[in-house]
């Protein structure tokens, strides 16, 4: 029986880390279901690693409560639409009050900073580029957390990072949402940049949440609560 590949072989940085980021990410984006076993031999073999570094992955993965190991019986993914959505609403919470502290406190090189990324930023769609326009897209958020002057608040964000780039990667792959994603972002810096710190809260807000709803429902087959009212 053929297996259908969903890990590419590791090839360079620190082996532990690469295992941990490409099972994570594939475990954020999908390609591993809710309470699916692990089966760490045919893992190593998809990756072309030892299951040394695998079972250390996995255990960092548990801790960051994406896996289950159980005695004897091995490895589970617990990642759900359930916890996925917990982050979406956490994550909108705080980039929404970045965004509006950061319409306040941008010195006028940040907000040049962050048109030169949106510049970027439309070359990239256009290009198309993707893996450029997800990096761009980080360095955007990552301006205005700069700009926001929240250091609480950028550390508690930090704690999601694994969550925000895997989702991403998910969402970005849809040209419709490539360029929904632009326009709001875009419309993000024209508020910031303006000092209008309720419109720019409420553009991340509801940047955040749409891009959320768009990884739930291609991830998971979920509409979120609000939405089923």
């Amino acid at each position: 029986m053929s297996i259908v590949r969903r890990l590419e072989p590791i090839h360079l940085k620190s082996l532990r880390d690469h295992v941990h980021d490409t099972l994570r990410e594939a475990i954020i984006s999908g390609r591993f279901r809710t309470d699916e076993k692990l089966n760490e031999r045919q893992l190593a073999a998809e990756l072309g690693i030892s299951t040394t570094p695998l079972k250390e992955a996995l255990r960092q993965l548990e801790t960051e409560g994406l896996v289950r190991t159980e005695a004897r019986r091995g490895s589970y993914v617990t990642f759900n639409a359930r916890q996925a959505e917990e982050m979406m609403l956490a994550r909108a919470a705080l980039e929404s009050v970045m965004a509006q502290q950061a319409a306040r406190h941008a010195t006028d090189a940040q907000i040049a900073l962050m048109k030169t990324h949106i510049e970027q930023m439309r070359a990239a769609l256009q290009a198309p580029d993707i893996a450029r326009l997800i990096e761009l897209n980080e360095f955007f958020h990552d301006t205005i957390h700069d700009a926001s002057s929240c250091e609480y608040l950028r550390r508690l964000q930090n704690g999601q990072r694994m969550y925000d780039h895997a989702a991403r990667i998910t969402v970005l792959a849809d040209e419709n949402e490539r360029v929904r994603s632009f326009a709001e972002h875009e419309a993000i810096m024209i508020a910031i940049a303006a000092r209008n710190e309720d419109e720019a809260e409420r553009l991340m807000r509801e940047h955040v949440m749409l891009a959320g709803e768009k990884h739930l429902v291609t991830v998971f087959s979920y509409t979120p609560a609000e939405k089923r009212k």
